[in-house]
């Protein structure tokens, strides 16, 4: 019989630390030749990221050595660290920025080799490189640090094959005169080039420009051409077909769909270019926070397996490009990630769904046969244990709708006292352009099986639902968001479903802001959790890095133009109003939203006799990648909202320092 207690006082067996051993990041999936490649985040190894290989014999070994981290940091953000073309990687190295050669077989290996010069504090960073075999060099993203002020972004050549012993040359400029720069891909006969260009102060889901040139004798880049996009059009992917026709991704309909451009010479700019292939209301695209973010692949000559999301649910489809026809290729997934093709109808994915983590799967299209390769974890919880979340509606806002996934506590071994209702716990992702994902987490399910609801949110602003749903945070944020993190709460409770005495919420970043205002500017919430938040719109504008440096434009409007709008959007300004208790917890290291972000919060509210709790970690940045800090981080917040909401955690928690407590 099932032990009676109160919610959040469940013993579960999801402990933290099984959370942080979970926390095994797979992606970035490659085919060379007969080999898959993908990169996996290792939080044992202190958050490095390892290039893996897997043969086809079966086996799987690591590809960069002990020491090294295949991680870019270009944008902050990264994405886009490797390559490979016949046996050869081509690796971002965070710790310098430069690109690095390595040999992927093990008997041939020897030490990565520097194709870039160094810099001091990884003053030169590259990112998104693709391997031209023909002319023996590496066709890369640069950014560059090293004269002060704002990094100089643009496309570059490295050689390949540097002299040994020579000192490396500087890279050769190929593209610059934007802001930013993607997604230079080589169509097949190396004969013409195309990358994605957009500039300040829009973002690259705002728009982008797609532009293609011809590619000269020396490799240079001639007769440039913009094709495709403009201010108002985000271009997404473009990708060369085996046949030489460019694809791309725009969401000028509203949504994210596949457009395929025959002659690229007959396209204007200015006029929509591309024809449709099977047009519907689905993403086929995403907000593009990292390089090399791949949606589809192909499979065949007019064949292109390709995955969309459609109503918070990801699927995969086959599609014939002569006909038109999507023919659905069901894996047992809600969330697919990156995609790479091979020859004879393979590919390679990743995959997940609420029961199950996410894996690196190799397909065969033709036969819908699916092989695992590796696992996120071989230590998925329980089933029993485990939560599927509930897809929610709920109104809001100007008669709006918005969309959450909702998980109920779980756990086979206990059960509620009579009449007693569940905390909720109200997550808030990132971004905010994010999206809430139905792949297994065990983070989340960390609290559903310790009895505390939890409904993540897809609020105004958020990716999935089409670019007018995105464009609803335009100049609102931490207006609209705010309305919506309540709405999903309040909505929870008139359905007699969570206790609306018993409201927490929780999120990072730009989660971690609209969780600060909710607490700030709203009664809803009985505690909070802000990771590395941004308490002060203001310093976050003026202190961040580029590539968010003019984020602020479109979320909240023009600085210092609209400075008093800053001002009345930041916690920081109204700490009188927080009664409730909030825990902070930030990274040292963080260059997109810097520690005083936290420090300045935490003594305001420790000024005022607010019960908080200021956790700081070295040598982490945005977001945490270290299994013990996101042990460490998961316990306190249990310990916090216990002691704050009157529930006492089974788990045996250090001791937390909480001031005004």
């Amino acid at each position: 019989m099932p032990t009676v207690a109160p919610y959040g006082s469940w013993r579960s067996p999801i402990s933290a630390q099984e959370v942080a051993r979970s926390g095994v990041d797979l992606g970035e999936v490659r085919i060379d030749l007969d080999d898959v490649y993908w990169a996996e985040s290792r939080p044992v190894e202190a958050g490095r990221v390892v290039i893996v290989r897997r043969t086809p014999d079966g086996r799987t070994a690591d590809v960069t050595p002990p020491g090294t981290n295949a991680r870019s940091r270009v944008h902050e953000y990264g994405g886009g660290a490797y390559a490979v073309r016949d046996g050869v990687v081509v690796f971002a190295e965070f710790a310098d920025g430069r690109l690095w050669r390595q040999n992927a077989a093990a008997d041939r290996a020897g030490d990565p080799r520097p194709l870039t010069p160094a810099a001091p504090d990884a003053g030169l960073r590259h990112a998104d490189p693709v391997i031209d075999p023909a002319r023996r060099r590496v066709v890369c993203v640069q950014e560059d640090h090293r004269e002060g002020g704002e990094a100089r972004n643009r496309i570059v050549e490295v050689a390949l094959d540097p002299s040994e012993g020579e000192p490396v040359s500087e890279p050769r400029v190929l593209v610059a005169g934007h802001d930013f720069f993607s997604n230079a891909r080589l169509d097949p006969a190396g004969h013409r080039v195309c990358w994605l260009a957009w500039d300040h102060p829009n973002m690259p889901w705002d728009g982008t420009e797609l532009w293609v040139a011809d590619v000269s004798a020396d490799g240079a880049f001639e007769n440039a051409r913009r094709v495709a996009g403009g201010p108002g059009e985000s271009i997404f992917q473009p990708e060369w077909s085996p046949s030489g026709a460019l694809h791309f991704v725009s969401d000028r309909t509203d949504w994210w769909n596949l457009y395929r451009l025959d002659d690229v010479s007959a396209a204007e700019p200015g006029m929509p270019a591309g024809r449709p292939l099977a047009p519907m209301d689905a993403e086929f695209g995403q907000p593009q926070w990292q390089f090399a973010m791949v949606t589809y692949a192909f499979v065949g000559p007019e064949e292109i397996l390709c995955r969309f999301t459609r109503d918070g649910t990801w699927r995969l489809g086959l599609l014939d490009e002569a006909t038109g026809a999507m023919r659905p290729l069901d894996l047992g997934g809600t969330v697919y990630g990156s995609i790479a093709a091979g020859s004879r109808g393979r590919a390679v994915l990743t995959a997940a769904s609420p029961t199950r983590g996410s894996s690196v799967v190799l397909v065969d299209t033709v036969s819908g046969e699916s092989l695992v390769l590796k696992r996120a974890s071989d230590d998925a919880p329980d089933e029993r244990f485990v939560s599927v979340p509930e897809p929610v509606e709920f109104p809001t806002e100007e008669g709006q709708t918005a969309h959450a996934l909702f998980y109920a506590p779980k756990n086979p071994d206990f059960v509620a006292p009579p009449g007693e209702l569940p905390p909720l716990l109200v997550k808030v992702h990132g971004g905010p352009t994010a999206m809430a994902s139905s792949a297994l987490n065990a983070e989340l399910q960390f609290w559903t099986s310790r009895g505390i609801a939890v409904i993540d949110v897809n609020y105004g602003g958020s990716s999935g639902y089409g670019r007018r749903y995105r464009e609803r945070l335009a100049g609102r944020w931490g207006v609209v968001d705010l309305h919506d993190v309540v709405g999903a709460a309040r909505h929870m409770a008139a359905l007699g479903r969570v206790d609306q005495t018993r409201f927490i919420i929780h999120g990072g970043s730009a989660g971690g802001y609209t969780t600060l205002c909710a607490l700030t500017f709203t009664d809803a919430f009985q505690a909070g959790g802000s990771y590395f938040g941004i308490g002060d719109l203001e310093i976050f504008t003026r202190e961040t890095h580029k590539f968010e440096s003019r984020y602020m434009d479109r979320l909240v409007g023009p600085y210092p133009a609209m400075a008093n709008v800053y001002r009345e959007r930041s916690p920081i300004h109204y700490c009188e109003r927080i009664s409730c208790p909030v825990i902070l917890l930030q990274g040292l290291d963080d260059r997109i939203v810097p520690p005083d972000q936290a420090e300045l919060m935490f003594e305001a509210l420790r000024t005022r006799g607010v019960p908080v709790a200021y956790l700081p970690f070295e040598g982490e940045g945005h977001g945490f990648r270290k299994a013990e800090n996101r042990v460490r981080s998961l316990q306190a917040e249990l310990t916090f909202y216990g002691r704050m909401l009157g529930f006492e955690p089974a788990d045996d928690l250090p001791p937390l320092r909480i001031e005004n407590a």
